[in-house]
C-alpha cells in the first residue's frame, strides 16, 4: 500500500494503508455518511431509501479490525479520510465489502480507483485470484457500476438479515443479496 502514482492531474493523490484502532471513529461516521440518513443522499451510494439506522457502529468496526483474516483498506488525500473498505481472505478468494467513499467526493472517478487498489492489495498480500462481493439486488445502478469493472452477477442471491439489526432498519420486505465475483488478473496496474 502506497500513493496513488496514477493519479491525473485533476484527481486527488492517494495514500493507501491498513485501517487502525485510532481510525475507528473516523471510519464509523464515514461508512454511515456514505449508506444512511440525510448525508448519504449527497453520493450516489446511499441506502437510506432502503434501510433505517447504522451501517456500523464503533463496536463492530472494532471488532472488524480484530479480525486476523480481515484488512480494513483506507484511502487518504491531503491527510484526510476519504474511502475505506473492507477486505477479507476466504478459502475461495477474498470479499469485498464496506466500500465507502466520501458522499461529496462520489462520482468523481475516487471509487475506481480504490476499487482497483483493493484488488491489487488482495493480490499482492494474499495471492487471491478472486473477488467476492454481496450487493443489494434493488442496487442495480451499483450492480451495473461493478459489471462495468468486470464483475460478474453470479445469479446466487442471500437472504438479507431481518431482525438483525446491526445490518440496519429494512424499509420494505424485499431485500436481498446478489453475489457478484471478479477473477483478478497477475498484472493489476
Amino acid at each position: 500500500m502506497g500513493n496513488d502514482d496514477a493519479a491525473s492531474l485533476d484527481e486527488p493523490a492517494l495514500t493507501y494503508r491498513a485501517a487502525t484502532t485510532g481510525d475507528v471513529p473516523a471510519l464509523v461516521e464515514l461508512v454511515n455518511s456514505c449508506y444512511r440518513g440525510d448525508s448519504s443522499r449527497r453520493g450516489w451510494t446511499t441506502e437510506a431509501d432502503l434501510l433505517d439506522g447504522q451501517r456500523v457502529d464503533k463496536d463492530g468496526m472494532g471488532e472488524l479490525l480484530g479480525r486476523t483474516n480481515t484488512l480494513v483498506l483506507v484511502a487518504e488525500a491531503g491527510g484526510e479520510l476519504v474511502a475505506c473498505c473492507e477486505l477479507r481472505r476466504g478459502t475461495s478468494g477474498a470479499y469485498f465489502g464496506m466500500f465507502s467513499v466520501r458522499p461529496t467526493a462520489q462520482g468523481a472517478g475516487l471509487g475506481r480507483r480504490v476499487l482497483a487498489e483493493a484488488e491489487r492489495t488482495v493480490v499482492r498480500t494474499w495471492g487471491c485470484r478472486l473477488m467476492r462481493m454481496k450487493v443489494l439486488k434493488q442496487r442495480q445502478d451499483l450492480i451495473s457500476w461493478y459489471e462495468r469493472r468486470g464483475y460478474t452477477n453470479t445469479g446466487r442471491i442471500s437472504p438479507f438479515p431481518y431482525g438483525d439489526e446491526s445490518f440496519g432498519r429494512p424499509r420494505r420486505p424485499d431485500l436481498a443479496f446478489v453475489e457478484l465475483t471478479r477473477e483478478l488478473p497477475d498484472d493489476l496496474d
